[in-house]
């Protein structure tokens, strides 16, 4: 069974680090993407790498700001419901495809860059692309440090 204390501080000990990430953060959830778009991108990757912190604090995030919760529970599954538009289905897969990086795939890249293409800028292409590159960052935090997740209820 796992241990589920903290191991570090991060916070506090690479606090310089920290304070960037999360103006980082900022800077996408400002960027003029549609800010429930980048929780959903931020839920979906979490879910992905596993981070049971940034899992809850993205859900948890969605439900104040109004998603409904069957799309919450079905997220992981969203290629196989109806309940998520074409533009967040694009989105939802460069997500994926940049999140696990140990099988590229030219084609299926330029395939998702060509969605992408139908249905966002050149600006807002680049700023979802910085929102999975920095939630894929905090992943890795969330689960190298164990941060812990707050019982909500």
């Amino acid at each position: 069974m796992s241990d589920f204390k903290q191991r570090l501080q991060h916070t506090k000990l690479a606090a310089p680090a920290f304070n960037a990430l999360i103006k980082a953060s900022e800077a996408v959830h400002t960027s003029g993407v549609d800010p429930k778009l980048v929780e959903l991108i931020f839920l979906r990757v979490s879910q992905i790498n596993g981070c049971a912190f940034c899992a809850d604090m993205h859900s948890h995030d969605l439900l104040k700001a109004g998603e409904d919760q069957q799309r919450l529970n079905t997220l992981a599954a969203w290629r196989e419901i109806p309940f998520f538009t074409e533009q967040e289905r694009a989105a939802l897969n460069w997500a994926e495809r940049f999140t696990d990086l140990k099988n590229p795939d030219g084609e299926k890249e330029d395939a998702a860059f060509a969605l992408m293409k139908q249905h966002f800028s050149e600006a807002e292409i680049a700023n979802i692309t910085f929102a999975v590159a920095i939630i894929n960052a905090w992943n890795r935090l969330g689960v190298s440090m164990r941060p812990q997740v707050p019982r909500r209820s």
